[in-house]
């Protein structure tokens, strides 16, 4: 990983990137789903969910680029969840592999800045490299999360155009000659340039930063936004089960191919529990996705 020279975190967009370069632009997710848990031979307990989260650990902390554990599936356990989840990330944390918390927040105010706090603060048990959270109640009710990103060298992903059908008829409502997806990414894109402007004035620093603000876009979609000023890592769920290839990935990211990250989860998941399986379904899904020019 690259070593930053200024006074400043290297920030989490410049990590990924150079992460991508050396595994291959892949995030892989640890989503311990019941039906899975069952089908790796596994209790619907706590202890069925450490060991699913251990093998999981094991299988991709030296093969992907970031890991994404789902937080749901964790939280549902509560407390004891909890704890198998930081476990998790600090494992992850500790193999060098980098993490995004898939965990979908989105408040306003001071209860926004116990979200990022959460899960981007330096003394947080349950601090990952990223965060997803919601839009929904405004982009710029975001700011902490941004802030404490820009301080602690961590990213976010913003949910801007989401794959599931569900989401379309709001993300792409159109207010003169934008949809509201348009709007999100567009306002990280500006988020991204000032906090990028800033840290390129540091002695040292890289004077073309990539931006620690991402969007989430679903690969399966037939009008995603466009990407082309956001200057921000893009994670595209949709690959793999939903349906999504890697023509749809290069469409979506040929601005910056580089800063698209396809996320796969049930893909490989279900190669499980063997984790010699699961590390070659990784390695396959990688060479499905980007050999031929994608990486």
């Amino acid at each position: 990983m690259p070593q930053s020279t200024n006074t400043q975190p290297v920030g989490f967009g410049e990590r990924l990137v150079a992460a991508g370069q050396v595994r291959g632009r892949l995030c892989v997710g640890i989503d311990p789903h019941p039906y899975l848990l069952q089908q790796w031979g596994l209790e619907d307990t706590v202890d069925g969910l450490r060991r699913f989260s251990e093998a999981c650990v094991e299988a991709f902390a030296d093969t992907a680029a970031l890991v994404k554990p789902q937080v749901a599936f964790y939280e549902r356990f509560g407390s004891q969840g909890f704890a198998v989840l930081e476990d998790t990330l600090q494992y992850l944390r500790e193999a060098g592999c980098l993490t995004v918390a898939d965990a979908k927040r989105g408040d306003i105010g001071s209860t926004m800045a116990g979200y990022a706090d959460a899960w981007l603060g330096e003394s947080s048990p349950l601090r990952a490299d990223a965060v997803t959270v919601s839009p929904y109640l405004g982009v710029a009710a975001l700011q902490p999360v941004f802030a404490l990103a820009a301080k602690t060298g961590r990213g976010v992903f913003v949910l801007a155009a989401t794959s599931n059908p569900e989401a379309v008829q709001l993300q792409n409502f159109r207010d003169d000659s934008h949809t509201v997806a348009q709007h999100v990414v567009d306002t990280c894109a500006a988020v991204n340039s000032e906090y990028t402007a800033s840290s390129a004035q540091d002695e040292g620093a890289n004077q073309h930063p990539v931006g620690d603000i991402g969007v989430v876009v679903g690969a399966t979609l037939d009008t995603p936004p466009d990407l082309s000023q956001l200057n921000g890592p893009v994670l595209l769920p949709g690959v793999g089960a939903q349906g999504a290839t890697a023509a749809d990935v290069a469409k979506i990211t040929q601005t910056a191919p580089q800063l698209g990250f396809p996320n796969v989860s049930r893909a490989i998941l279900n190669a499980g529990p063997q984790v010699a399986d699961l590390q070659k379904a990784v390695q396959e899904t990688s060479r499905e996705y980007f050999d031929g020019g994608l990486v």
